[in-house]
Parts: C-alpha cells; sequence; structure tokens
C-alpha cells in the first residue's frame, strides 16, 4: 500500500456487552442503533455501518468525537469500535466507564496496543486485503482537484501475526492529514476539548447529531441551541502563506482575532495541516463567530497576527 499514512495521534476504543448498543445510545450525540455489523476484514463504509459521534459534558460541550463502527468478533459476538484522538482516548474511555453501572458492558481503551493507519486512494478499495484482526471503516470522500480521494481508518492489534501495512510515509500522512483539514469535520483533540457545543463545529450539517434520539449528557442544551437558533459561531476553512506563519501559534486551540473586534477571541483553529494542493500555505478548520463572516480580516494568535482568509465549505449548512 503505497499511500498509507502512519496515524500516531489517533487511538481507538472497544465497547461490548450485551448492554453495548443501548449504553452508547444513551451517551452520544448520535443514534447507534441499525448499525450494520462488519465481519473483518470487511470495510465499514456508508451511513448504516459507519456514524460520526459525539460526546458531550451535562453543559452541552464537546469532550470528544469519534467514527464509530459495529464489527462482528471471532466467537459471534459483535463489539463497537471507536476512531478517536489518542490523546483523549484514555480519558474518554474512563469517563464512559464511569457510567456503566450494572449494565453488561467494558469500555476499553486500546490505542497502545493497536496501531492506527489511514488509507488514502483515488482508485479502488479492492487491494485494501487485510486478515480477520484488522478493522476497517471508511470515512466520508473528499474532493481535491476535482479528484474524489476514498479514505480508510485500519487499525491491527500490535501484537498480531497479521503483516503490517506496507509503505507507510511522511508524504502519505500529510495527504491523509490534508484531505482531513478540506473534508470540514471536527476532529475534538486536548486542546479543544469542552469548546464547542457541536453546531458550533457544524456538527450537525455532517450528520454527527441525531435530533429525534433519546436523552445523552448535554441533550437539553444540544437541542434547545438547535431550536431557539442561539449559535452564534460555526465552524470555517482558511488558509495562510506558510511563510506569514513564523513564530503564529497554528495548532488546535490556538486564538484567533477579528480587526473590528480586537479586544477579545472571535474564534479558536479546530484543526491545521499543510495544503496538499498548495506547498506554500497552511490549512485551517477554524470556529469563528458568525456575525464578523461578513467582512473585515481575521488573524491567528494575536490581534496583529497572520491574516487567515477564508475558504468555502464542501458542504451546505443547516441554518440555526
Amino acid at each position: 500500500m503505497k499511500t498509507a499514512a502512519n496515524l500516531s495521534d489517533w487511538g481507538l476504543i472497544i465497547v461490548e456487552g450485551d448492554d453495548a448498543a443501548s449504553f452508547l445510545q444513551n451517551q452520544l450525540t448520535n443514534s447507534v442503533l441499525g448499525l450494520t455489523a462488519m465481519a473483518p476484514p470487511a470495510i465499514a463504509n456508508g451511513p448504516d455501518a459507519v456514524r460520526l459521534v459525539g460526546y458531550c459534558s451535562p453543559k452541552g460541550r464537546l469532550i470528544a468525537s469519534a467514527w464509530l463502527g459495529l464489527f462482528s468478533t471471532a466467537d459471534g459476538g459483535k463489539r463497537f469500535c471507536l476512531f478517536i484522538s489518542k490523546d483523549i482516548a484514555a480519558s474518554t474511555a474512563k469517563r464512559l466507564a464511569m457510567f456503566v453501572l450494572r449494565s453488561k458492558v467494558t469500555v476499553t481503551d486500546v490505542s497502545n496496543s493497536w496501531a492506527i493507519t489511514g488509507y488514502c486512494t483515488s482508485g479502488t478499495l479492492d487491494n485494501v486485503e487485510l486478515d480477520k484482526t484488522s478493522i476497517l471503516l471508511q470515512l466520508p470522500d473528499v474532493v481535491t482537484a476535482g479528484v474524489a480521494m476514498q479514505r480508510v481508518l485500519i487499525a491491527q492489534p500490535i501484537a498480531s501475526e497479521a503483516a503490517p501495512i506496507e509503505g507507510a510515509s511522511e508524504d502519505a500522512t500529510i495527504l491523509w492529514r490534508s484531505l482531513e483539514i478540506m473534508s470540514a469535520i471536527p476532529r475534538i483533540v486536548a486542546a479543544t476539548q469542552d469548546q464547542f457545543v457541536p453546531q458550533m463545529v457544524n456538527f450537525e450539517s455532517v450528520y454527527g447529531i441525531d435530533f429525534k434520539k433519546g436523552c445523552y449528557p448535554g441533550q437539553e442544551i444540544v437541542a434547545r441551541s438547535q431550536y431557539r437558533g442561539a449559535i452564534k459561531r460555526r465552524l470555517r476553512l482558511a488558509h495562510c502563506p506558510i511563510d506569514q506563519l513564523e513564530n503564529a501559534p497554528t495548532g488546535p486551540g490556538s486564538e484567533i482575532f477579528h480587526a473590528d473586534d480586537a479586544g477579545q477571541p472571535a474564534g479558536m483553529v479546530v484543526l491545521s495541516a499543510p495544503s496538499i494542493a498548495n506547498t506554500r500555505r497552511m490549512d485551517f478548520q477554524i470556529e469563528i463567530k458568525t456575525e464578523l463572516q461578513a467582512g473585515g480580516t481575521f488573524h491567528l494568535g494575536a490581534p496583529d497576527g497572520p491574516i487567515l482568509m477564508l475558504d468555502q465549505l464542501p458542504y451546505p449548512l443547516i441554518e440555526i
């Protein structure tokens, strides 16, 4: 696999047991019921097999996001697998486990014993051939330069006898991270935990919330934000020439300022990565105030920091 990316900043949480489905249904922003169980190494893909989910605090702020799939095990059981940022995997698993109580559920962070790889291709996925210890989950395609790029997350037990993913390269990792930014689908990391109500980062517009499902932590606030129009911030794409970024903070959690309201931050960096389409620029997912998006300039890191140029989202926003 010549386009395999080493995703050392991704982790994996496995949730299994007789009550796993009902347990997660009561914890996550999206419904987990009705997922099709995939038999590894088949690729989980499409809305019937893959869901974007959020995990909120009681105040309705995202403390984690993940890509979720349901997979069969060799002994005939089933397990939910959450692909999540590695730096928050342990704390998220610990928090979930606090609410298991008497349910027949186990929550395990296996991030240190499983390797996560990303596979990108503009062709077919037929040549993704792994054994039954591997878990494969397909993310939404990303269109760049008129070409639809397919992306698959692959998890393999490190101690497994399965052949490791071959051909992992730095260029492939740069490609994966760039495509993740261009997807405009947020991923919560440690620096952005507890910062955003889901709609602030467009979670409802990328199918990460099911407003018809039952309660979950923060559900009342998330629903109120949706139906009362309380959201005044949104995720946008932006870029900046790399030669202007010297000494500027570019990572998740970095503050953003607007020229017309320089006295306080107007937003925050969600994710960032060098652009694969233009090696002279850095691409960003940013969360910013909607009232300021019509004009003026956004600055990175300080009121007089590098200017961020806003780009178009690849999907329509659901109006709130």
